[in-house]
């Protein structure tokens, strides 16, 4: 039986080796001889805020990306940095690159984003390697391995019905794409958003962007996933993040669908860009 061969690179901030070998065990013990878990040493550079210099983060992703012997290539962590080797990345990808898997959420999205806008098919929004430092955060790392090794339905978020288009990023994220040569084109798509320590003005304002903007105004809809460790405001801001996105849905003309189960939490399902086979 062939064995699935993942790579793990750090786009943006580093990770601990402790984290590498314990999230390897995980593996090692779920999946046993039927997965191999490479992280790359780049993950365990420094640079000021990021893993390793720009350089160093974009080598490393196309050395995994590039590599005919991985199926796919998996984001170590979030924090920030992915946005700043994308061309790079992007210059110098191979035929071989397109054909994997690539998972990853919150600041990866602006890789995975680029990447989607130039028609690679297998990219989703799910948990990453980091999570495994939450509470619970094992049950975060399984499901992601489920998917990448087995594509088990289970771990994909419930309302993907395998017809209609998807996508999934972090609010932020998605904002400061808009208008670059990086913005996904999201036409037909059912877009779930959600965020992270972000006050709900600032909220408010990135779905204002958002949903001003004529590509997003073509999605099939938007779903709100959890808005989590908001910052206290002064005054109350006075509206929930549902509240928000119904305003700026209704002012748009863009249908409001609801949640979704995505979020910085050992919850996070995976949502597949795209239509989900």
């Amino acid at each position: 039986m062939h064995a699935i061969r993942i790579g793990v690179a750090a786009p943006g901030s580093r990770i601990d080796a402790a984290l590498a070998e314990k999230v390897t065990q995980l593996a090692e013990a779920r999946f046993g001889a039927r997965l191999v878990l490479r992280f790359h040493p780049q993950c365990f550079l420094s640079w000021g805020h990021f893993a390793g210099t720009d350089e160093a983060r974009a080598a490393a992703f196309l050395e995994l990306a590039n590599d005919p012997d991985l199926d796919a290539v998996w984001i170590a962590r979030g924090g920030y940095g992915a946005c700043r080797i994308v061309p790079r990345v992007l210059s110098g990808l191979n035929p071989v690159a397109a054909e994997k898997s690539y998972l990853g959420y919150s600041d990866a999205g602006a890789l995975l984003s680029a990447l989607y806008a130039r028609g690679f098919k297998r990219v989703s929004h799910g948990p990453m390697p980091a999570d495994s430092l939450r509470e619970g955060g094992e049950s975060a790392v399984a499901r992601a391995l489920d998917f990448l090794v087995e594509g088990a339905p289970a771990t994909i978020e419930a309302s993907v019905d395998g017809a209609t288009p998807t996508a999934a990023l972090n609010l932020t994220i998605l904002s400061h794409l808009l208008g670059t040569p990086n913005e996904p084109d999201l036409a037909g798509h059912i877009v779930m958003l959600e965020d992270v320590s972000e006050h709900l003005y600032r909220i408010d304002r990135a779905l204002c962007q958002l949903t001003s903007n004529a590509n997003m105004r073509r999605a099939a809809g938007l779903k709100l996933g959890r808005v989590s460790l908001v910052p206290p405001n002064d005054p109350e801001f006075g509206q929930t993040p549902e509240h928000v996105i119904r305003h700026w849905c209704g002012v748009s003309g863009i249908p409001y669908l609801g949640t979704a189960d995505i979020g910085h939490d050992i919850e996070n399902k995976i949502v597949p860009f795209g239509v989900c086979a």
